[in-house]
């Protein structure tokens, strides 16, 4: 009897077998090529300006334009109605879950490689999953805060947008002016807010509906703000956002408007307003403030409009320090009710008292450092170069406001 060997299958003519790793092959390149236009577009978007806005100015303004008010509405809404039926903030899951995958992944990693018995392809593929599952996650959220967020910083500002807002220079006089305006606005509605045994503001108003019909009817004098608003979220991790003095956030990945449940209840109206205000293409932080104090001041009800006057009127204060006499200050400090002075105490001792608590995995002080310097390097990189301090513009518009258009 022939002690011949049969040749395996897969090597005769015409089999199919050897079309499988041509087929993983074909998809592997796929996943890389839609990564890389990803990227790629993503990246010539990100520095599309900082050339245009250079040498062709006129046209970068333009483009911007377009994208702000024709593009970005339509390419957000579809995402923000999904995302909004989820009824917790699914930002803050994303980034919990990335959070627990990154560790994960690396311990998965080395248990497949120490462990001798798994095949040498099996391994492979273990390693090639991790290693596309993070590319998507990375080119999603490099895509989605390119357009959701930085592709809007060179649009054209509030002021250009709204001719009736000139940006003129005003005299100290005029800010005292605007100063005496709200001082005597916030005065008034502090009288007529609930509050609690201790003289505390207590929040009656809704964070959704009253918000969005807020913005609703702003929107009838800034185009800008129409279409559809989804529902505001607070964060389950309230505490951490104390940490880090944020009352709001907005996720470009998400279409998420997203606040702090657990700040002093008076900054909630304007707060939910201001990040709306975000997911109309308003990403400068200054005009966000700015339409959120408007919102909440042309709003019908009074928990808001007293939390958008006093919000104004800490930052035009804040102005009056800067640039008024002492003895101006000092009236208009002294002209505050008891209920604002009462409001304006608690909303700074619950910031306080976040510092000196030892409630957080990590420590106030570090994590309140470590969000400062990331937030002044992204509004940066978005080309908002005063950082942080571009909020107190928010001012000048008011001023322009008072002036010309109240």
């Amino acid at each position: 009897m022939s002690n011949n060997r049969k040749a395996d299958d897969s090597l005769l003519p015409g089999s199919s077998t050897p079309e499988k790793p041509k087929k993983r092959r074909r998809g592997h390149h796929k996943q890389r090529l839609f990564i890389a236009i990803f990227v790629i577009i993503s990246v010539a978007v990100l520095a599309f300006p900082r050339l245009t806005g250079k040498y062709i100015p006129e046209f970068n303004s333009s483009a911007a334009k377009l994208y702000m008010q024709s593009i970005f509405p339509v390419i957000t809404t579809p995402f923000a109605w999904l995302t909004e039926k989820i009824p917790f903030s699914f930002g803050e899951v994303l980034i919990i879950t990335a959070l627990i995958m990154i560790p994960l992944t690396v311990i998965i990693l080395v248990a497949v490689g120490l462990i001798k018995k798994i095949p040498g392809e099996r391994k492979r593929s273990v390693r090639v999953f991790f290693g596309y599952f993070w590319a998507w996650v990375l080119t999603f959220v490099l895509f989605t805060e390119t357009f959701n967020c930085y592709a809007l910083y060179p649009s054209p500002t509030f002021t250009e947008l709204y001719p009736e807002y000139p940006g003129e220079t005003y005299t100290t006089g005029e800010l005292e002016q605007l100063a005496d305006f709200l001082i005597f606005e916030t005065n008034q509605l502090s009288g007529k807010v609930q509050r609690d045994a201790e003289g505390k503001f207590v929040l009656t108003a809704d964070l959704d509906e009253t918000a969005k019909a807020a913005m609703r009817n702003l929107s009838e004098d800034y185009p800008q703000l129409k279409g559809y608003y989804t529902n505001p979220k607070p964060v389950k991790n309230s505490f951490f956002m104390s940490q880090q003095y944020l009352m709001g956030i907005y996720f470009p990945f998400t279409m998420e408007a997203n606040y702090n449940d657990q700040m002093y209840s008076l900054n909630l109206p304007d707060t939910v307003c201001h990040e709306l205000s975000h997911t109309k293409g308003f990403i400068r932080e200054d005009e966000a403030n700015f339409i959120g104090f408007l919102a909440c001041y042309k709003s019908d009800n009074t928990d808001y409009r007293y939390s958008g006057c006093l919000r104004a009127l800490r930052y035009v204060l804040g102005k009056c320090d800067e640039n008024c006499s002492e003895e101006t200050v000092n009236r208009l400090y002294g002209a505050l009710a008891d209920g604002v002075r009462i409001d304006w105490n608690a909303n700074s001792d619950y910031w306080a008292s976040v510092q000196k608590s030892d409630e957080g995995i990590f420590d106030s002080e570090t994590v309140a450092e470590v969000s400062d310097k990331a937030m002044e390097a992204s509004l940066q990189f978005g080309g908002v170069e005063d950082g942080k301090k571009s909020y107190g513009r928010m001012v000048d518009l008011l001023l322009d406001w008072y002036y010309h258009v109240r």
